[in-house]
């Protein structure tokens, strides 16, 4: 079996390409050409033989054509594609939303196009990392495969644009192609501007001396969060089924940032209380009384996202996947991997 992943060295590509090699997989993936080293999250398996890395990009059209095509050279069998590449900061995207719009929509119609241009739309099967966010402004809850979408974003509007287009490709061209829509997914190799990971890796900085204030935006936004291991299982079942389909992926449950927050922080064996409202609130120590928590205004999203929760029966049925993580065994092993790196100096 071949697969190529796009993103490979984000969270979830490395989670996903570690399940791939284990499974006896040939894999492919895509890097980003960068003056420093960029592959941190696949150190561990740089060098397995089935592994093969190449520079690209997926607002390159040329580079995928020209990737895929050594793939094609050198298999008549399936190839699974997972298209995981994207600028996924919500916050940065209404920075750059250009950019996003270029990588996010664009990436994913380049990826579909090498597909049918190669004539490999019997041979491949498509993976596209959908999201959450594509509900934005809810309109009920839990939100359903059948939610109508109502993103708030410049992120979520480009994965909306990209969905709809592997719905297009499926039906004009008769792709094997599906959408994951996951709901937050996080684990300890989630990049540090990511709030689940900034809370867990600020408590190590508090708990070493190296930072006073952890500083947040909206406490209160709930959030369905899973851990990424979980997550891309999922990703590969949807490819193993005959007929694509989209799913919601997700744990079911809700908890808000100030709950992770006071579990993470009970890890460290501080019990966190809270005072103020709004951007005067602060979180503290009940023993001690020291601040360890605190708002600001310039991590709130132009337009909020207040809540977040899937419905992931669809995938319960058609996958036989539930997720295994609970959400304190989760933030438990977020913090064994960041706050126990200081614990044991």
């Amino acid at each position: 079996m071949f697969a190529l992943i796009t993103g490979i060295t984000g969270q979830d590509g490395s989670y996903l390409a570690e399940l791939l090699l284990s499974k006896g997989y040939v894999v492919y993936g895509i890097i980003r050409r960068s003056s420093s080293f960029n592959t941190k999250r696949i150190d561990h398996i740089y060098n397995n033989p089935n592994l093969h890395l190449r520079h690209g990009d997926v607002t390159d059209m040329s580079c995928l054509i020209s990737i895929l095509k050594e793939i094609k050279d050198v298999t008549t069998g399936r190839i699974e594609i997972y298209n995981l590449a994207a600028q996924s900061h919500v916050k940065v995207s209404f920075e750059m939303p250009l950019y996003t719009g270029q990588v996010d929509a664009l990436g994913t119609t380049n990826m579909l196009e090498t597909i049918r241009i190669l004539d490999l739309v019997k041979q491949c099967r498509f993976y596209q990392a959908s999201t959450s966010e594509l509900y934005g402004k809810v309109q009920e809850t839990p939100q359903t495969e059948t939610t109508p979408f109502y993103p708030r974003s410049p992120y979520a509007v480009a994965k909306l644009y990209s969905y709809w287009m592997v719905k297009n490709y499926r039906e004009a061209y008769g792709f094997h192609a599906s959408n994951g829509i996951l709901f937050n997914h996080t684990g300890p190799r989630r990049g540090k501007t990511f709030v689940c990971r900034k809370i867990t890796y600020s408590i190590r900085k508090i708990m070493a001396g190296t930072m006073d204030v952890m500083v947040l935006g909206n406490l209160d936004a709930r959030r369905d969060f899973g851990h990424a291991k979980d997550y891309v299982k999922a990703m590969w079942l949807m490819l193993q089924k005959e007929t694509p389909v989209d799913l919601v992926i997700a744990t079911g449950e809700c908890h808000t940032v100030r709950e992770f927050v006071e579990v993470a922080f009970r890890y460290a064996g501080i019990e966190i209380k809270w005072r103020g409202e709004g951007v005067d609130e602060e979180g503290y120590c009940g023993k001690t009384g020291r601040v360890y928590v605190r708002v600001d205004p310039k991590y709130f999203r132009p337009t909020e996202v207040d809540l977040l929760l899937g419905d992931p029966s669809k995938a319960k049925k058609e996958l036989g996947w539930e997720s295994e993580y609970t959400f304190e065994g989760l933030v438990k092993e977020m913090m064994e991997h960041d706050y126990n790196k200081i614990a044991a100096k």
